[in-house]
């Protein structure tokens, strides 16, 4: 018997001993890599009581939450009292009313004197130095190059009633009433007060129009977050059935039944695809979980986009947000094909830095060279907004690359150099090299 407690007690001690920690010279290097950050939804700068309404297209906000978020998402959560510490010197033990009001009065203090430059000196805090904003437009403050923006692309996949399709949860309701809006946006920048009644002409005149505008204004990529309202198997559709779908409905006659609206989608998204080769815009994919209690998270999966993937049209550069988490096995494979990149944005807030090692390690273990740092910074509330949401995340990828990085090393796969070298490709250089930037150490 004593035998046997011995045992359990060894074992339990190798478990525990083979948890590498990360190698403390390596995480310093990594530490003082100036990152290009894949995903966030940074916000402008506002004048007092003034509300940014350019941000998120789909904001998770909008939403009623019944079941509280997961553990690293709490705005009382007291690791983000180290954000507090980092950014302004004011230190707390815990997240309350009081600790909060006291942050405040010291962190809208430094706002005010910084003015437009707060965005890129909370950059310069973190050692981004570009970080790509989700946005609608791209706002005062985050001026290029260190902020770029990333544009979407849904609403021009949902030109026709969608009254129908609302009702089948309240999550749905929300996100279409959004993507309305923006597609009124978008025609409104055109000058277009009614959609043209020919295909070719809503094609050349709203679809291909919109992204050259975006493009001239800036943008480097189009994001989709299709995975909220629909599957992501956007199937191979010939262009006379999405023109059959477009004659019927353009002039007002009615809401598409679902299939053909998909039809119809299916054939837009891989226009789009086409249209953002040409334009050298990168595009990026929602894939894997979003928010909101009525999220379908089997149709998110990214393998559903592998058939668009394998089409002809691989001169898209496809980027899969957030590493298509939890489905990250399925990830690895999908970023062997040449046209696909991923970034592990969400899971720095949702996975502690030792879980995010194992994705990573997974992941660099394929193909080093289309892995991609992501915070996907976020705003909440005045205390615990996008800066220490991105303090965070940034935070937990540094550590997490370390780690995995470090068992590399100790596990004979990669030299110690090599692991210095993939660390900058993860966090700076294949972004560099992605979306064309140049930028120089």
């Amino acid at each position: 018997m004593k035998k046997v407690k011995l045992s359990i007690i060894l074992l339990l001690f190798f478990q525990v001993s083979a948890q590498t920690k990360a190698d403390l010279q390596l995480l310093a290097e990594i530490n003082q890599i100036k990152a290009i950050d894949n995903h966030s939804h940074a916000e402008r700068v506002t004048s007092e009581n003034e509300i940014d309404e350019e941000g998120d297209a789909l904001a998770c906000g909008g939403l009623e939450f019944v079941s509280p978020p997961p553990m690293r998402l709490r705005i009382d959560n007291p690791i983000y009292t180290g954000a507090w510490r980092d950014f302004f010197g004011f230190r707390a033990d815990a997240i309350n009313e009081e600790s909060s009001r006291r942050y405040l009065l010291i962190k809208n203090k430094i706002r005010r004197e910084k003015g437009d430059s707060y965005p890129a000196w909370i950059l310069n805090k973190l050692n981004i130095e570009v970080m790509l904003a989700n946005r609608i437009a791209i706002g005062r403050g985050l001026d290029s190059p260190r902020f770029r923006w990333v544009t979407y692309g849904d609403p021009l996949l949902l030109p026709f009633g969608t009254r129908g399709a609302r009702q089948v949860n309240p999550d749905v309701k929300f996100f279409y009433s959004q993507e309305e809006k923006l597609l009124k946006r978008f025609l409104w920048d055109l000058k277009i007060t009614k959609l043209p009644l020919d295909f070719e002409q809503y094609l050349k005149t709203v679809v291909t129009a919109t992204l050259e505008r975006h493009k001239a204004n800036g943008a480097i990529a189009v994001k989709f977050l299709a995975a909220y309202y629909r599957s992501l198997d956007f199937a191979e559709t010939s262009k006379s059935e999405a023109q059959s779908v477009y004659a019927k409905y353009a002039n007002g006659g009615g809401e598409p039944t679902p299939a053909e609206y998909k039809k119809f989608q299916d054939y837009v998204f891989r226009f789009i695809a086409g249209e953002a080769a040409r334009l050298n815009l990168v595009v990026h994919i929602h894939t894997g979980g979003g928010c909101g209690h009525f999220f379908n998270l089997k149709t998110a999966n990214p393998l559903l986009l592998e058939p668009f993937i394998n089409s002809p049209n691989r001169k898209a550069k496809i980027v899969l947000i957030h590493g298509g988490y939890p489905f990250t096995d399925e990830t690895a494979f999908l970023i062997e094909k040449p046209n696909v990149y991923a970034d592990f944005s969400a899971q720095t807030f949702l996975l502690s830095p030792r879980s995010l090692s194992r994705v990573l390690r997974d992941w660099l273990e394929y193909e080093p060279e289309k892995v991609l740092f992501g915070t996907d910074a976020s705003p909440a509330t005045p205390d615990v907004n996008w800066e220490e949401s991105a303090w965070l995340t940034n935070k937990t990828a540094r550590e997490a690359l370390a780690i995995a990085l470090t068992e590399m090393v100790n596990d004979g796969e990669i030299t110690r150099p090599r692991a210095s070298e993939i660390a900058r490709m993860v966090l700076r250089e294949n972004a560099n090299a992605l979306y064309g930037f140049g930028l120089k150490d």
